[in-house]
């Protein structure tokens, strides 16, 4: 008889709160109609600088099925909180969580500008990617590298050897949610694999809150420059303001001048000239 789920939400805090957080999006999707278009990346979306959509399609999903999907497997990931004897633990998988979301999301759009610019697959400009799967999948490769015994266990019942889960999951998905993206998957493999074979190492508290600290400003901001939302309580004050002071190094001659200047209330030069 196992654990009574009480008990395993309090060994999981990490993976819990991150079911949560997708499932009520999923159901404030619902409630609220929105699409696809709405909260998804897409190559187009990318390039008009929508940003914030690399963290909002990462929480997102519009078909129930892929939700359970992902949180039935993240679940069973969630071992990872565990594991500190291993080197893994929750500030483990908080740090590399958020390495995750950020790098795949950036990974799928360097791999749709490939395949467009360069292959000429145009399709790949309409394709857009929602959904936690970028974050599972890499936690599934960076787990059968660090704990290759390990066993994944989707919806109760499957079973499945965490070494061979990435690629048999990929498989999976594609075809029982044909629509899921195959490319934001496959992303998240390789940014897992970067993880547990060491190529992306040394995240610590922080180099983490120096992260979340960037992405929430880039979030903020392109949601802001974006318009798709109404954010007038949020201004962006221009760099230069000409009521500060001013102050200027400059060549006249031979010699050198600094002049310092204050306007308009109260005028003030300060002019020294070395010559």
């Amino acid at each position: 008889m196992g654990k009574p789920l009480f008990y395993e939400i309090l060994e999981k805090p990490a993976t819990s709160c991150a079911i949560g957080i997708c499932s009520a999006i999923w159901f404030y999707i619902q409630k609220s109609n929105i699409g696809y278009s709405h909260v998804g990346l897409s190559y187009e979306t990318a390039l008009e600088g929508h940003y914030w959509r690399i963290i909002t399609s990462a929480l997102s999903h519009i078909s129930v099925l892929h939700l359970v999907f992902n949180m039935s497997a993240l679940w069973s990931l969630g071992v990872v909180e565990q594991l500190g004897h291993l080197g893994l633990g929750v500030q483990y998988y908080l740090h590399y969580t958020l390495v995750l979301v950020v790098l795949s999301g950036m990974l799928v759009i360097g791999m749709y500008h490939i395949l467009i610019q360069k292959f000429k697959l145009e399709y790949f400009r309409r394709v857009t990617a929602v959904g936690y799967s970028c974050v599972v999948f890499g936690w599934m490769t960076i787990l059968s590298v660090k704990q290759p015994s390990s066993k994944l266990n989707l919806f109760g019942f499957l079973s499945l050897p965490i070494s061979f889960a990435p690629f048999e999951s990929l498989i999976f998905t594609s075809i029982i949610v044909p629509q899921a993206s195959f490319i934001g998957h496959l992303s998240g493999i390789i940014v897992g694999y970067a993880v547990g074979w060491g190529l992306i190492h040394g995240m610590n508290n922080y180099w983490a809150v120096t992260m979340l600290g960037w992405t929430v400003l880039v979030f903020v901001f392109s949601l802001k420059k974006s318009g798709t939302f109404d954010l007038n309580f949020l201004e962006i004050e221009p760099v230069t303001d000409p009521s500060l002071p001013s102050v200027r190094f400059f060549a006249a001659g031979t010699g050198r001048s600094l002049q310092m200047s204050t306007l308009p209330d109260d005028l003030l030069i300060i002019t020294v000239v070395s010559e």
